[in-house]
Parts: structure tokens; sequence; C-alpha cells
């Protein structure tokens, strides 16, 4: 496959979504999904309204659909130079499906829910870590929130 994905980003930092005080996991649930492509064979490029801004204007489909619906049209993601999407960030199968890329089956158990769930702050800040009334239990991490 050698399909050309090009993102057109709104004015912003910068796309991986990292930086400063608080992250965005869209947009780094988003660069992961670029970068996974680009290991599958696709060619991968971003741009950054605010840093590249000529990439906008060069390019007439873009410039034509920022002039009639401004930034909220961002981003524009083409696929070997059609519009593919726009205005959102699409999800890793959405991606992959134009390109014919088969995503791998998600195995059943990483999908079910943890089998012990962690306190909630209330509990935490009344009882510990995790409602344990005794000794301290060693920390838990369970999901992305992490626990205690």
């Amino acid at each position: 496959m050698t399909a050309t994905i090009e993102v057109f980003d709104p004015a912003m930092c910068c796309s991986t979504g990292v930086c400063g005080p608080s992250v965005d996991p869209e947009l780094a649930r988003f660069e992961a999904d670029l970068r996974w492509l680009a290991t599958q064979g696709a060619s991968v490029t971003r741009y950054n309204l605010a840093q590249e801004p000529g990439q906008f204007a060069g390019r007439p489909v873009v410039a034509a659909m920022l002039g009639s619906g401004g930034e909220d049209v961002l981003p524009i993601i083409l696929v070997d130079g059609r519009v593919r999407f726009s205005g959102t960030r699409p999800s890793r199968a959405d991606l992959a499906s134009p390109l014919g890329i088969d995503l791998p089956a998600l195995r059943a158990d990483l999908l079910a829910p943890p089998a012990t769930a962690c306190c909630t702050p209330t509990e935490k800040a009344a009882t510990g870590c995790c409602g344990s009334t005794g000794p301290a239990s060693p920390p838990q991490v369970v999901g992305s929130g992490g626990c205690c």
C-alpha cells in the first residue's frame, strides 16, 4: 500500500496533544493512529495552520473549504488527494477502512472491565486506599485514571 494521507490541523502548538498544561486525549489518540498507519505503509503528513498557512492556501480544496466553512471544517484529512474526513478526528478503524487495512481482532478479555474497581475520591479520603480499613494496601493502577 502506498496511500498518501495529509492532515490539515487547526492552529495549535503541536499535533501530538501532549504539550501545554493539559493533555488532550483525543489528539494523543489521533497521533497514535496516524503513526500506526505509517507503520502499515501509508505516507502521513500533517500541516498546522499556525505554522504552515501556505500549505492550506496552496491546496485549492482546503482553501475553498476554509473559505466556506471557517476553521470548523478542520481538521481536513485527504486520502490520496481527496477529502475523506472534515471537522473530526476519525477512529483508527475509520482511517484504515478506505486504505483496505484490516485491524487485528480485539480480544474480548482486553475489553472486559477490571476484576477490581478502584475507590472513588471520597472513599479514598475516608478509608485510605481503595476502601482498605486495615493496613494500607499497595497502590493499584486500573484503567487510564489510575488508583490510589
